[in-house]
């Protein structure tokens, strides 16, 4: 992991990280959120600057690899200093703890000159590669198939064939870009068609999602419905949870997936929940809550609880976070660790990934609930008696499973 070019959601300015293949038009991409508004930082051009001739970054280098690395003009010849990094892991480390951090802090520098209202793009090749996903609020992926990036980097770079396919095979592949994309820009058609979709992009979701996050407002509830299985929810809890983990390092404990979108198979409301784990609600209440404020999860006003199973036994205090991006619901519960609210989600999580028929039984009473009132949504279901019924079921099962969480 290349956490050298790591940066901290420390600042409420959205950032988008920006990538693609080579030749699957991120270019075009780039220009037209520049045109829409965005304040764009091109990652090649800053590794660039850095090391730019009369640079203290050019000097380490030249001083860690010598003078071969330059041209006759007394540049640096990226050619030559490829040569000597390319086969040499060793050679290739010591050049990235020279020019990473001047990348960072050059990035940094310009996220924080742009306006407090501003959307910043990161042009950002090798986002994937590198693990860069988690430092952005959003990752948006231009996607196209092989076949025309090959045509285009014949027709607009004049590569041969060869090439052209072994500068894609150096790269990550499609599935790995997916896997990492909060959206995904299909490019496969003309440069109108790809203009239509960055352009409802930003008026749909990185407009709101912008000013959302500047006014610490979570994304309002939307109408309650059942939503079919979704197989990709774990993959989009992933991002969530990587991007939550990069935000709050070492003050979350554990994160975790729970709710109904963590139960494979099973149908729900399309919110992923999310477990926090922390020491105490002391905790949760510093800057730990700034942290994900700043990281596109506000905390949601008031005051939140869980009902206790058995019921009767004292509530279950928590702190409830919610999303600022409008394209995707979260409902974060940050607990303390060990405590039984925590268990218990993790517990009935688990009870129901390994048993199909409450499983079902689980889904037609949630079904009912909401039916009846929707306004509730699914938390409509913690007061129902059943629950304290299934708590027990759930029990048993952990004590014959020898269960831990």
């Amino acid at each position: 992991m290349a956490t050298g070019l790591w940066i901290r959601l420390t600042v409420r300015v959205l950032r988008v990280g920006l990538t693609g293949g080579i030749g699957s038009g991120k270019s075009a991409v780039a220009a037209r959120l520049v045109e829409r508004g965005a304040v764009l930082i091109d990652a090649d051009r800053v590794a660039r600057e850095v090391v730019a001739q009369g640079t203290d970054g050019l000097a380490e280098v030249v001083a860690a690899f010598s003078d071969a690395v330059l041209d006759a003009d007394g540049a640096l010849d990226r050619a030559a200093l490829g040569a000597v990094v390319f086969a040499d892991e060793t050679a290739r480390r010591r050049l990235e703890a020279i020019t990473h951090p001047r990348v960072r802090a050059r990035t940094a520098e310009l996220a924080a000159a742009a306006a407090p209202d501003a959307i910043v793009v990161n042009d950002v090749p090798l986002l994937v590669e590198v693990g860069l996903a988690p430092t952005y609020h959003l990752v948006v992926v231009v996607q196209t198939a092989v076949p025309t990036r090959l045509e285009r980097l014949a027709r607009d770079r004049g590569m041969s064939r060869a090439e052209a396919e072994r500068r894609i095979a150096a790269q990550a592949d499609d599935a790995r870009r997916r896997a990492a994309a909060d959206v995904v820009l299909t490019n496969d058609g003309t440069l109108a068609t790809l203009h239509d979709a960055v352009d409802a992009l930003w008026k749909q979701r990185l407009v709101p999602y912008e000013d959302n996050l500047r006014q610490r407002r979570v994304v309002p509830p939307r109408p309650v419905e059942v939503a079919g299985a979704d197989p990709s929810w774990p993959q989009q809890y992933a991002r969530l949870a990587a991007r939550i983990q990069h935000a709050l390092g070492s003050a979350a404990l554990r994160v975790d997936h729970i709710g109904s979108t963590a139960v494979p198979g099973l149908a729900a409301q399309n919110v992923i929940d999310v477990q926090v784990a922390v020491s105490s609600l002391a905790d949760a209440d510093g800057p730990l809550a700034d942290r994900l404020a700043n990281a596109g999860f506000p905390r949601v006003p008031g005051q939140w609880w869980d009902d206790p199973r058995p019921a009767g036994s004292g509530r279950w205090e928590k702190r409830l976070h919610g999303s600022a991006d409008p394209g995707r619901p979260v409902r974060l519960h940050v607990r303390v660790a060990d405590s039984p609210g925590w268990r218990y989600a993790l517990l009935v999580r688990d009870y129901l990934r390994a048993d199909p028929d409450q499983r079902a039984a689980y889904l037609l009473l949630k079904r009912d609930l909401v039916d009846a009132a929707p306004e509730a949504g699914e938390s409509g279901t913690a007061r129902n008696p059943w629950f304290d019924e299934e708590y027990l079921r759930a029990e048993q099962w952990a004590a014959q499973t020898d269960w831990q969480p």
